[in-house]
């Protein structure tokens, strides 16, 4: 098999939120989806394929004083460069393609000053990774799970890990891929849990009192009832008094809901300097009684430690012995092999998401899994994280990969965030919920949202479809990114 690739054709959707989402003192109203859409070659054939995805530099860089403006001119920047060396790539496999061009990738970036993350300049990479997988399935016809167990995409975990030398990914990931899976609920460190968060203007000082349209559910409580999550994600600030206040308002509102159980999350979004401070402020919430069955049901906590602490010594010698909680890694996730540092520094596990790559999540399942069955007795995680996916692109092609990887629960928010498919070309809107019926349905107001019942999505569609997406997306019914100046979006 010969990976080339003969054009590239980007384009940008701008979508408005229904209510604000903080990064800390910043909030965002709206979001910059960039859709590339490749030409690709494969063994003399021709294939197109499309992925998508979220501007959020704040996630990528964690700049405090860094402007939006900034950092989506750095990410499309660094998306730029991926697109343009992609062309120059020829390699045997997809998986082959993607290695070489996160090389070139690695090169540019190595020459910039200021330099960029690695997290940020890997993006581009994975972008065209996910539109060059959508193409080669769709040139074979056969869903991601599919082309996974079969090698068609060429995935070589032995490349990445040398315990994994000689392994087919088909021996060590499940036999079929899920096709129902439970969405959990990301509470935002400002969202609004009730009603009375609604009105008391004391509640937060950078929240909007008022409510968006009355069409789907805002606070915890009303999500609760209308989609029936039992799955929570808690954002952490890192401030222990606050953050076991909020943690008992949550409870509360958990503990009150009609839920026979729940589970959660807890993500500190790097807000620790070391080690130390984090396990001396956990040992400050387990103290509280309040808390109790709230961290009972505790899944494990992301990504507590900032990326330049994560693996130090020190952090090593606390999680090594410390047995209190899984902890995972999220933004230290940022290149390949780096989940066997993480598992080596006492961490149990690394989430998964598209932006950062999905070979390397495919390769980090498998290693999860040989863990698993080799140390029977250790804990070995790994989760699917992704705030905001959006649309019959994005969020398809993030579940047809968390499927494959055999997840029982994903991190889910668009369909909170926004009103449904409202961003989207009407066009696109009537072929998704034709084609995805199952995973979309027509809200009684007439706009297409999310199907969720009883907490769960139905992945049907997802899965049976080439990488996830069953509807035809042609880039011409988005705005070519040429036309759009960066102050615009």
């Amino acid at each position: 098999m010969t990976v080339t690739v003969a054009d590239v054709t980007p384009s940008v959707l701008t979508a408005r939120m229904r209510f604000p989402f903080h990064f800390g003192s910043v909030a965002v109203d709206r979001s910059v989806h960039v859709l590339v859409e490749l030409d690709v070659e494969i063994d003399g054939g021709r294939e197109t394929g499309v992925a998508m995805g979220g501007l959020h530099p704040g996630w990528f860089f964690k700049e405090p004083d860094m402007t939006v403006t900034a950092g989506v001119e750095a990410m499309i920047d660094s998306f730029r460069t991926a697109w343009e060396a992609s062309m120059e790539v020829e390699a045997e496999t997809p998986f082959a393609f993607r290695r070489a061009l996160y090389d070139e990738q690695r090169r540019w970036a190595a020459g910039r000053d200021p330099s960029i993350p690695p997290l940020a300049w890997n993006y581009g990479v994975s972008l065209v990774e996910c539109a060059l997988i959508d193409a080669a399935c769709r040139y074979h016809d056969v869903p991601f799970a599919r082309a996974v167990r079969k090698g068609l995409l060429g995935i070589d975990p032995g490349a990445i890990y040398d315990e994994l030398d000689g392994i087919d990914p088909a021996d060590l990931l499940p036999d079929e891929p899920t096709r129902e899976i439970a969405l959990r609920h990301t509470v935002g460190l400002t969202d609004p849990l009730t009603d009375a968060d609604l009105t008391d203007s004391s509640a937060d000082e950078h929240r909007d009192d008022e409510r968006p349209d009355g069409d789907l559910p805002h606070t915890l409580r009303e999500q609760i009832e209308a989609y029936g999550v039992d799955r929570f994600k808690i954002k952490l600030s890192s401030d222990s008094a606050r953050d076991r206040e909020r943690l008992r308002r949550i409870a509360g509102v958990l503990d009150d809901s009609d839920l026979d159980s729940y589970a959660v999350s807890l993500d500190a979004n790097e807000g620790y300097g070391t080690v130390r401070e984090f396990r001396r402020d956990w040992e400050r919430l387990t103290g509280d009684p309040a808390l109790d069955t709230l961290l009972d049901s505790l899944l494990y906590v992301e990504q507590p430690l900032a990326r330049n602490a994560a693996f130090g010594l020190e952090t090593a010698r606390v999680l090594r012995e410390w047995d209190e909680v899984p902890v995972i890694i999220d933004e230290s996730d940022d290149r390949p092999g780096s989940l066997k540092r993480a598992l080596d520094c006492g961490y149990a596990g690394t989430s998964h998401k598209n932006c950062k790559g999905v070979f390397e999540g495919v390769v980090n399942r498998c290693l999860i899994e040989r863990r698993r069955r080799t140390d029977p007795e250790g804990t070995y995680l790994m989760s699917t994280e992704d705030l905001t996916t959006l649309g019959p692109i994005e969020l398809s092609q993030d579940l047809a990969v968390a499927a494959t990887l055999g997840v029982s629960h994903v991190e889910r928010n668009g369909h909170h965030y926004y009103r449904g498919l409202d961003p989207f070309p009407g066009e696109i809107v009537e072929e998704t919920l034709a084609a995805h019926g199952d995973l979309y349905r027509r809200h009684e107001a007439g706009f297409a949202t999310l199907a969720v019942d009883d907490g769960v999505l139905n992945l049907d569609s997802v899965v049976d479809a080439p990488f996830g997406r069953a509807v035809d997306v042609d880039s011409d019914r988005f705005t070519p990114l040429s036309e759009r100046d960066i102050d615009d979006l």
